[in-house]
């Protein structure tokens, strides 16, 4: 996809919701951090669900450090994985208290030092709590970049260089939420609806459904 097409690719998608945010449920960034972690290989739909409870019962890395693995591991039981992710998180509370004063690092190399987060968490939590113009790549926006022709890469990791390059800077900070929604809701794996995307004409998509 042309420069051009790409900004005009993103004029369209910031027009059609000009304040995008994620679908997680949190009120502090430990909260997001912590429902990030979570929502690997699981939709924030079931995120959100097990989160309503276990942040009531323990919201700060504190609280959720004296929880321990098993309580954790009862709020969390319907989520894939969940004794790994309860593991985690109870090791990434109590790594946050030792390390950061409990609060959630503006750093990357420190973020992916925390038990159960990667380079993907760690970007989701640069952008939606520090407004960092990052991209977490997912499942969604390796497909859409790939199937659009906007920017397409063997790994996900090749994905976001190439997004990160060729996305005009004005369209940074929110990129990930737009791609991640479009995905999520428009560019689906098994069907896409090419007949109600706003981008059709710029998608580059041989098998565009009716």
């Amino acid at each position: 996809m042309k420069r051009a097409a790409i900004g005009e690719f993103f004029r369209r998608l910031a027009e059609a919701n000009p304040h995008p945010t994620t679908e997680l449920e949190y009120r502090t960034p430990y909260q997001l951090l912590v429902a990030v972690v979570l929502s690997a290989q699981a939709t924030d739909k079931s995120v959100n669900l097990a989160t309503r409870k276990l942040f009531a019962a323990a919201p700060t890395p504190e609280a959720m450090t004296a929880l321990g693995e098993e309580g954790v591991a009862e709020y969390i039981k319907t989520i894939g994985l969940f004794r790994t992710k309860a593991k985690n998180t109870v090791a990434l509370s109590r790594q946050l208290l030792e390390r950061h004063g409990g609060a959630v690092p503006h750093d990357r190399a420190a973020l992916e030092a925390l038990p159960g987060v990667g380079r993907k968490t760690a970007n989701v939590v640069l952008n939606t709590v520090f407004g960092d113009p990052v991209i977490a790549v997912d499942t969604h926006i390796f497909r859409l970049a790939n199937r659009t022709g906007l920017a397409p890469g063997k790994d996900v990791l090749a994905v976001e260089q190439a997004l990160m390059r060729r996305i005009p800077k004005n369209y940074l900070k929110d990129a990930h939420h737009w791609l991640i929604l479009h995905g999520r809701y428009v560019c689906t794996a098994r069907k896409p609806d090419c007949a109600a995307c706003i981008v059709r004409d710029l998608c580059q998509y041989r098998d565009k459904t009716a």
